[in-house]
Formats: C-alpha cells, sequence, structure tokens
C-alpha cells in the first residue's frame, strides 16, 4: 500500500519538476547576458573614473589659473603703487667749536645731528599727486629733550593746467634761497647762514592754500593764503622766528597772503622776489592789531666754477610793535656769496652778511658775521664742510668765533 501511495505521488509531482529546470543552453545565455551586463558596468564605471580624473585636472588647473591671476594681480597693483610713490631722505651732523667773545653766554663746544628727513610722495595721477616731509631734529624729541619730531610739509598737488598747478595742505613758504631748498649739498656752510634764519625766518612752513605756475618761458609765480605768524606779547616776543606756529593748531584769526615771483630765463640764473602781509603778528592777543610786511629779493648765479649768491630781507612792522619792544618794526638783513669750485668734488666760498631785529632804534643792535670755508662732495649729493666764522655783535649781545664741522647727504 505504501508503495502505491509513493507512486502516485511522483507521478503527481515529476512532470512539473522537469518544466520548471532551464536547459543548459538557457543557462548559457543567462551567464552571457550577465557577462555582457558586467562588461557594461565596468566600461561605465571606466568612463566614471576618466571623468572623475579629467574633472579634477580640470580643478587644479583652474585653481592653479586663479592663483596665478590673484599673484599677477596682486603683483601688478604692487608693481603699480611702488613706480608711482618715492622715497627720498637727508641728514646733516655738525660740530660746533665756538667761542662767546662777549662773555654775556657759554662757549659752544658740541656734536648734533641736526635733523634727520624722510621724504614720502606718490602720484594718484598724472595730474595729482602728494608729497610729505618728516623731520627729527636733535636726535631725540619728547618732553626735557633738545629735539622735536617736526612735519614740514604734506600736501596735495594738482596741475589744474599744464602751467599751473593748485596745492593744498602744510607747505614751505616760498620765500628767499634755502627755505624751498635747503638739503646740505646745496648750499655751502656748516650752519644755514643767520640772515635767512633770523629775518626770513628759514625754515618757514604753513597750512593752506597755494597757486603755482608759469606765466611765460622762464618765469614763474607762486602765491598763497596760509596760516601766519603767532608773537606771544605776553612774553615780549618781537622777533620774527619766534612768531612761527608750525601748524600746530595754529591761531588763524588772521591768515597771511604771499606772493612769490622768480626769473630762471637765463642758464645758471635765478632772480627772486616775495611779498607778504599778515594784519596782524599777535593773532588778536595785544592792544593793537601789529600788522606786518615782507619783502624780499635775491640772487643767485652760477657760470662754470663760479657762483654767486646776494640776497636781502626786511620786515616792516606796525610801529605798535616797539611798545613791547623798541626798535622791533624794522627787521632786516641781506648777505652776499661768492663761491668757486676747484673740481666738481671741492668748492670753496667766503660769505659777509648782516641782519638787525631791531633796526628800528638809533642803538647799536646790528650783528655782522664772515663765514669763509670748503665743501667736499664725496659723492653728487653727499657732502663734507668745514667753515671758520667771526662775529661783530654788540657787547651785550652773544659774539661767536671759531670753526664747524659737518657732513650731510640727501637723495
Amino acid at each position: 500500500m505504501k508503495k502505491r501511495i509513493a507512486a502516485v505521488a511522483l507521478s503527481l509531482f515529476a512532470p512539473t519538476t522537469l518544466a520548471a529546470a532551464p536547459t543548459a543552453e538557457e543557462m548559457w545565455a543567462v551567464i552571457q547576458q550577465q557577462q555582457a551586463e558586467i562588461a557594461n558596468l565596468k566600461a561605465q564605471l571606466a568612463t566614471t573614473d576618466e571623468e572623475i580624473r579629467e574633472t579634477a585636472i580640470m580643478a587644479e588647473a583652474t585653481a592653479v589659473m586663479v592663483e596665478e591671476t590673484v599673484i599677477n594681480r596682486t603683483g601688478s597693483m604692487a608693481e603699480h603703487w611702488t613706480e608711482r610713490t618715492t622715497i627720498g631722505s637727508y641728514g646733516e651732523m655738525h660740530y660746533n667749536n665756538l667761542d662767546e667773545e662777549n662773555d654775556v653766554g657759554s662757549n659752544k663746544k658740541e656734536i648734533d645731528f641736526h635733523r634727520f628727513v624722510v621724504y614720502l610722495g606718490h602720484e594718484f595721477s598724472e595730474r595729482t599727486r602728494m608729497f610729505s616731509e618728516l623731520e627729527l631734529e636733535h636726535s631725540l624729541s619728547g618732553e626735557g629733550k633738545n629735539g622735536e619730531v617736526e612735519l614740514e610739509q604734506a600736501y596735495i598737488e594738482h596741475d589744474i593746467t599744464d602751467s599751473m598747478s593748485f596745492r593744498a595742505g602744510l607747505f614751505l613758504v616760498p620765500v628767499g634761497i634755502l627755505n624751498q631748498t635747503h638739503e646740505p649739498n646745496t648750499f655751502y656752510g656748516v650752519e644755514r647762514n643767520n640772515v635767512e634764519k633770523n629775518i626770513i625766518p628759514t625754515t618757514w612752513w604753513e597750512g593752506g592754500v597755494a597757486l603755482k605756475g608759469e606765466f611765460a618761458p622762464g618765469w614763474a609765480y607762486e602765491t598763497a593764503v596760509a596760516s601766519g605768524l603767532k608773537l606771544d606779547a605776553a612774553d615780549g616776543e618781537y622777533k620774527i622766528r619766534d612768531g612761527r606756529q608750525k601748524v600746530s593748531e595754529a591761531d588763524a584769526n588772521d591768515l597771511s597772503y604771499t606772493a612769490n615771483l622768480k626769473y630762471t630765463g637765463l642758464a645758471g640764473l635765478e632772480v627772486g622776489a616775495t611779498l607778504q602781509y599778515q594784519s596782524d603778528l599777535y593773532q588778536g592777543d595785544y592792544t593793537d592789531s601789529v600788522d606786518a610786511l615782507l619783502y624780499t629779493a635775491h640772487v643767485a648765479y652760477r657760470n662754470g666754477p663760479f657762483g654767486l649768491r646776494v640776497l636781502g630781507a626786511r620786515w616792516d612792522i606796525d610801529d605798535s610793535i616797539n611798545q613791547i619792544k623798541q626798535g622791533a618794526d624794522d627787521q632786516e638783513g641781506w648777505y652776499i656769496e661768492p663761491s668757486w669750485e676747484f673740481t666738481r668734488s671741492i668748492g670753496v666760498f667766503a660769505r659777509y652778511s648782516e641782519w638787525d631785529n631791531l633796526a628800528g632804534d638809533n642803538g647799536s643792535s646790528d650783528i655782522s658775521e664772515w663765514d669763509m670755508g670748503l665743501n667736499y662732495w664725496l659723492d653728487e649729493t653727499v657732502v663734507f664742510k668745514v667753515d671758520y666764522q667771526i662775529q661783530d655783535a654788540p657787547e651785550d649781545m652773544k659774539e661767536y668765533t671759531g670753526f664747524n664741522l659737518g657732513v650731510g647727504w640727501s637723495f
């Protein structure tokens, strides 16, 4: 019975099992289809890897290009900035060995690094530029020190036309020979001459606006409206040099008005003149208004080895200043300085000068001085100097006689 049942069961299931099993051909076809699909996937994967690699290469190239662009742009900007920016300097150290002959002061035996100056200029465009000059005097500055840090120039200049420029800021007053050109290699003598120092008074700078230009070949002008001098009546100040405010919170109740004319039409010749007017030297701090008019004239000439400088300057001041100091209404001076260059490296000079800050009185208050000496230019703008000076001053004033040594440069 059991055998019959098994036989029946096999008869029922056997046909069905044989019909579901694939044949060898079918299995081969399936395997080939799967291999084809695998090959296709491999090919797609390889293509994807190549695309990824190419993308990576392109990304790297783009990064390099961007980096090079930034570097080139930065370099170009830096190159552009440096091409339009200038830096310069001048400096001078002095040794003074002077005896005070009238016994109203002490002898002067000292070494002083008198000035160290840094120039900085920049051209914003072909027509607009900035120029500045920062100076350290006497090596040290600060409370109780001998020197000071001074901003002597800082202005914007714009060319209105090819022959006319406008300035605004802090600039040197256009007066005399040394006030605008005072690098040590450009003049004779260790110290700047006393006429331009005590009468003009060099170095003199103010803050305001100026107009300069040329109106004919060889003819130049410069005009300025700027801050002015301020003397302290309470302290009894009357000397022009004491009135420099140096544009440091300068009192501007009374401005100054300057006009300068210069002729350089002949080779080696410069002829200049300046007028300046200020309505009150005390800026309203004195009972009376003390107006003042400065007029100067100079000639600078060079013909081969021969050179000559002549300058005269005079302040015509309101008489009311005499109530502070008798004779101060007239302050004046002049000098003449011939020179001779034996070679391009060695030159000698002699100078006679007179100046008087109390020329309006009848008493003796003028000082005269002889200077003679030698300049040795180690290089065109590097100079060593030696000179000997003899002063003649009233008995109640300091009178210095002796020699001076100096070294200076500019670039």
